[in-house]
């Protein structure tokens, strides 16, 4: 009988895509995958280690998994993810009971990892960080219609709050064609939403090419067949250039969604966090945007509470907020990370302020949305379908306005009983509920 693994993957899509690799490389070893995390041999814990929060649901996790050896369910737990690789030893010495803890560049030497945890051998390997592999066979784990493409890894914008880079290593864009191969893969395997990933997509192409390639990338993967809507998450503000806004505005195929990580507008506190635009640029920049997209779907987000922030410039973040209207953004109180620059800083601000803080933001957030939501009642949306809710006997699923797990999600009836999962449907929006909309399919 084979031996079955299971992996419980947290965080990012960058994350989850690392996780597929690994997936593919213990299904061509012969290991038997299976979705029950309680039900395995092997559980494989793929971690997250960006900030406090992230950090205490991986050790949540990895907790539950001990318990479920202690009672023999569980032969070996392996952690893996970014809390392998920033904590290394840490993570071995303050739970035993983990058998492997492996840094992200060890991820290519997983087979035989697992081989040496079921022989209960302790396992610790912390390969260099340039070694992890960010191509190669998947195991896809989203959706069957969607799937992420990740175009590149680690991170050279050194913001001062962020470990990324540390824990992730420089910047390194994969070459063009390799990208364009596995997309064409992913469009043969039936995926119809295809959403590019990297810590900043719009770096793209810098490191190789000597310039940005985001948007001669977004054209050719345009040219591929299959794909319906075709995103891109994690732009920075800075690198967003005219011929991304226009390339955005040209293709059928692009979402006209831009995902734009602020985390700020005051002057001071964005050179404290080392950001790379003004207020006075970032708004130029959204000005731009809308001019040449009218019917774009901007996505932010911001921090609360970093080291130094006064109630003045909390209030200008505040009003920029309202006067911006994002048609989505989230908020979070400022997360103090060992190592950074900022954990260094004076005046932190104390956690309980930083939250209520980041609550005014999103109750105002909320404000914003009703109101741009009831804009929506009365015309149709293209929805790609994503399952049925049984409680309220309607389906739901996602116009190209919203990114999957991050944003909103639409719910309809519709008197075609039958659908598959994937499926593009017109959807009238009839109600407005909280952060989603609520409608009825449109039949021919």
């Amino acid at each position: 009988m084979a031996i079955r693994v299971s992996m419980a993957s947290l965080g990012c899509p960058k994350n989850q895509v690392d996780g597929e690799l690994l997936l593919h490389r213990l299904q061509e070893a012969g290991y038997q995958l299976v979705g029950d995390t309680g039900n395995c041999d092997v559980v494989i814990v793929n971690t997250c280690g960006f900030i406090q929060s992230a950090k205490e649901e991986a050790i949540e996790n990895i907790l539950e998994f001990v318990k479920l050896k202690e009672e023999g369910r569980i032969q070996s737990i392996i952690v893996t993810g970014c809390l392998a690789e920033r904590y290394r030893e840490q993570v071995a010495e303050e739970m035993p009971e983990i058998d492997a803890v492996v840094g992200i560049g060890s991820n290519d030497q997983i087979v035989d990892i697992v081989g040496r945890t079921l022989q209960k051998e302790k396992v610790q390997s912390y390969g260099k960080k340039e070694d992890l592999s960010i191509c190669g066979g998947r195991v896809l784990t989203t959706l069957p219609y969607y799937a992420y493409l990740k175009i590149a890894e680690g991170c050279d914008n050194c913001c001062s709050y962020c470990a990324i880079p540390s824990i992730r290593g420089r910047f390194r864009s994969r070459p063009m064609e390799e990208i364009l191969e596995e997309a064409r893969w992913l469009a043969e395997e039936g995926v119809k939403e295809l959403i590019l990933v990297a810590q900043d997509t719009t770096r793209y192409g810098e490191d190789l090419y000597g310039e940005y390639k985001l948007a001669e990338l977004l054209r050719e993967l345009c040219k591929i067949e299959g794909f319906v809507w075709i995103r891109t998450l994690y732009n920075y503000p800075d690198k967003i250039t005219d011929e991304l806004i226009d390339t955005v505005a040209e293709e059928p195929k692009l979402c006209n969604y831009f995902d734009i990580p602020l985390q700020h507008c005051n002057d001071e506190i964005l050179d404290a966090m080392n950001r790379p635009m003004n207020r006075k640029d970032t708004e130029a920049l959204i000005r731009k945007i809308r001019a040449k997209i009218p019917n774009v779907t901007l996505r932010t987000t911001l921090i609360t509470g970093f080291p130094g922030e006064t109630k003045a410039q909390f209030a200008e973040l505040a009003t920029f907020v309202k006067d911006m209207k994002f048609e989505r953004l989230g908020c979070f109180a400022y997360s103090e990370e060992e190592g950074t620059v900022a954990a260094a800083m004076p005046d932190q601000v104390p956690i309980e302020e930083r939250e209520r803080r980041a609550e005014i933001i999103m109750e105002e957030q909320a404000t914003i949305m009703e109101r741009d939501n009831r804009k929506k009642l009365g015309k149709e949306l293209t929805v790609v379908l994503e399952g049925v809710d049984k409680l309220a006997e309607c389906f739901f699923g996602r116009s190209e306005a919203d990114a999957p797990d991050i944003d909103g999600k639409i719910f309809f009836t519709s008197k075609q009983k039958q659908h598959t999962m994937g499926d593009f449907v017109k959807v009238r929006i009839q109600d407005v509920c909280d952060y989603d909309l609520v409608g009825e399919e449109v039949l021919d």
